[in-house]
């Protein structure tokens, strides 16, 4: 069975695709930076607004409010792997990043504006 995504961001985009492991990987491939979070997630907050902060535009998939959200949050708890929390997951150029841990030690240490201008995601 498929499903028809409409993707709201800079320009509407709709895809056709089968599994909930397609649906992550067409996203995150088309688009530098992909944000998947909960509305009512406070750590997700925290992510967005310290993208938007430096300048980024993500794409973000609130999943709570997606009809294959609990389905992508499997496999973003299959490749989180380590047990935490798959929400907030953050994709950089087509790669996942990781969560609100890895995001802010990248920022932290200096390494997330030059991932995201490698991405495309900043210009300056």
């Amino acid at each position: 069975m498929a499903n028809n995504i409409a993707l709201d961001s800079e320009a509407s985009v709709t895809m056709k695709l089968d599994n909930p492991y397609e649906i992550v990987r067409q996203l995150a491939s088309t688009n530098a930076v992909v944000l998947f979070s909960m509305s009512g997630c406070c750590m997700c907050t925290v992510a967005k607004r310290l993208l938007f902060g430096l300048g980024v535009g993500p794409t973000i998939i609130e999943l709570d409010h997606h009809v294959s959200g609990p389905d992508i949050q499997a496999v973003l708890f299959q490749l989180a792997a380590d047990g935490r929390q798959p929400v907030p997951a953050v994709f950089v150029g087509g790669k996942f990043l990781g969560g609100i841990e890895t995001l802010m030690a990248c920022h932290i240490n200096g390494t997330l504006v030059p991932l995201l201008k490698e991405a495309g995601a900043l210009w300056l």
